[in-house]
């Protein structure tokens, strides 16, 4: 009865250690002393690998424990035994391991002369949590009956008491882990409650809402006061997700500050585990990002005006450029507008008008008229400094009215000019004036590049077609002498320029424009000679 008695209270004191040392410690000793063994080992699984976590001796009526943790080896313990235990999950007990058995042939029990060898599972719930080896290499029979009752009762809690010990270990690191989070102070950390309260905060969140602990302290720090009004929908969202699934997603909110101002924020909460009212909030000072946020807009804002400056002094520079053949273009239809009006009062003025030469005369003179006045607001719509603004057009009739406005330096200059533009082509979204800026770039380039030609015919051939998948395509070729393949690969770099006194600004302002459009600049060598740029718009 007094051996139950200290049975009992053994398995008490093995139910009760929770630290991994000390329940290894107790185990191990607890199993040496009842079941007269000499030696016995734990081994556990680490890693998906299973190591000696402890060893233990007796000597003169001394038990030793040792914490191991070598790998398991044929020098310790008899592998084949090891391996079958962990593989059926059940005993192995060898009364005398000196006779014969089914383990007889293993390199340990040949060496070591055991004589008693017993290997214990320790399952919880079916699961291997480990095995226990006992040996007596003095003496067969040493585990009776009755000590094999202790020693798998003994076994059964070691099990369990491993168990509640790994979980045990698992929430110690877990908590250890949020505690160094707390008081790293990188986020602002905070403990709620549904009813509103904050009941426990760190340093950092204290210092985002600019509140004191003794305010924390007292009771006036409360998460629904600190939420402005627009933001309370959005955290009754979030209080429905830690409801439902015991998380809430980080979201962007703001917190009002004891000051009275506001600071925008990202806060995500998890409820714990055991309490459905409770949990911990996460909450990350977003002003320096919005600050920046807000930098970056400006900037992209002034980028944005500097951009529309610079395309529209190229425009007015290419303009400027044109002022002859556009004064010449102008003057065309005004003359012959002057022209036939002086026709219709010659008409008029005859002994017997004839009313039918005067309508023709007076027809043509309107006609040569609204033609200028297309002239003027082409120029007009060039020179004039507006914003970007996307319509539906046509590509050819936008290629054409810019041919017309260059044609006289075109001409001055001895070239030809021979376009190829393709039928029932699909209508694309821009700014007519910024790509037809594009355009007059592109012919005024290649006039510039002909006109240096000395011998051999001067040519520019413009064709438009079909770009892919559903857009279009505009080619401008000219027969100059063309690009070196160092001017080709930099030749759309700001302020690289291959002409005397250029700034080196048209090309890369002409492929910002067509990128802004979503479509794609580029140049070529043509053959036998020249250059071909080329640009396609969806």
């Amino acid at each position: 009865m007094a051996d139950d008695r200290i049975r009992r209270l053994s398995l008490i004191n093995l139910r009760r250690e929770i630290i991994e040392g000390k329940l290894i410690d107790t185990l191990m000793r607890t199993a040496i002393e009842y079941a007269g063994a000499e030696r016995g080992l734990l081994i556990l699984a680490r890693n998906d690998e299973y190591r000696v976590e402890a060893e233990v001796t007796t000597s003169d009526d001394t038990v030793t424990v040792g914490q191991r943790q070598p790998s398991v080896t044929a020098a310790g313990l008899p592998e084949s035994i090891l391996h079958y235990v962990m593989r059926t999950k059940e005993s192995v007990l060898l009364h005398d391991a000196a006779a014969a058995n089914p383990f007889s042939a293993d390199e340990y029990i040949q060496r070591q002369h055991a004589r008693s060898i017993l290997c214990l599972p320790l399952l919880k719930q079916s699961r291997l949590a480990g095995v226990l080896y006992l040996e007596n290499n003095l003496t067969a029979h040493v585990f009776t009956p009755a000590r094999m009752t202790v020693l798998n009762l003994l076994a059964s809690q070691a099990a369990m008491s491993l168990e509640n010990t790994r979980l045990y270990g698992d929430l110690q690191e877990r908590e250890a882990r949020i505690q160094r989070l707390v008081d790293s102070n990188i986020i602002g950390i905070f403990v709620w409650d549904l009813d509103g309260r904050i009941s426990d905060a760190n340093e950092a969140f204290l210092r985002i809402v600019g509140y004191s602990r003794d305010d924390l302290v007292s009771g006036r720090l409360r998460w629904r006061d600190l939420t402005p009004t627009e933001w309370r929908d959005a955290d009754d969202r979030r209080v429905a997700d830690l409801e439902a699934t015991g998380t809430a997603h980080p979201y962007e909110k703001e917190y009002f500050l004891k000051s009275g101002g506001r600071v925008p924020v990202l806060v995500g909460a998890a409820r714990f585990g055991g309490r459905h009212d409770q949990g911990m909030a996460f909450v990350v000072d977003l002003t320096e990002r919005k600050r920046a946020e807000e930098e970056i807009r400006e900037s992209e804002r002034r980028y944005s005006e500097v951009q529309m400056e610079l395309v529209h002094a190229n425009r007015v520079a290419t303009m400027g450029q044109l002022s002859a053949s556009i004064a010449h273009e102008v003057m065309q239809p005004i003359a012959a507008t002057v022209t036939n009006a002086q026709a219709a009062l010659r008409f008029l003025n005859a002994r017997r008008p004839n009313l039918e030469e005067v309508r023709e005369a007076l027809g043509a003179a309107v006609k040569e008229g609204n033609r200028t006045i297309d002239v003027i607001d082409g120029i007009r719509a060039l020179n004039k400094k507006a914003p970007p603004r996307k319509d539906d057009l046509e590509i050819n009739e936008a290629v054409l009215e810019v041919i017309a406005l260059t044609r006289a330096e075109v001409l001055k200059n001895g070239i030809s000019v021979r376009t190829q533009l393709a039928e029932s082509l699909p209508l694309i979204r821009a700014d007519r004036v910024q790509l037809q800026q594009v355009i007059m770039n592109l012919i005024i380039n290649a006039v510039e590049a002909l006109s240096s030609v000395r011998e051999g015919a001067r040519e520019l051939v413009i064709t438009t077609g079909k770009g892919e998948p559903d857009g279009v395509l505009v080619v401008v070729r000219d027969s100059g002498p063309g690009l070196s393949s160092a001017g080709l690969e930099r030749i759309f770099e700001a302020f690289y320029t291959t002409k005397p006194g250029g700034l080196g600004m048209g090309l890369s302002i002409c492929r910002t424009i067509i990128e802004a459009h979503g479509g794609r600049l580029w140049a070529t060598a043509a053959q036998p000679q020249g250059a071909t740029f080329q640009f396609t718009l969806p």
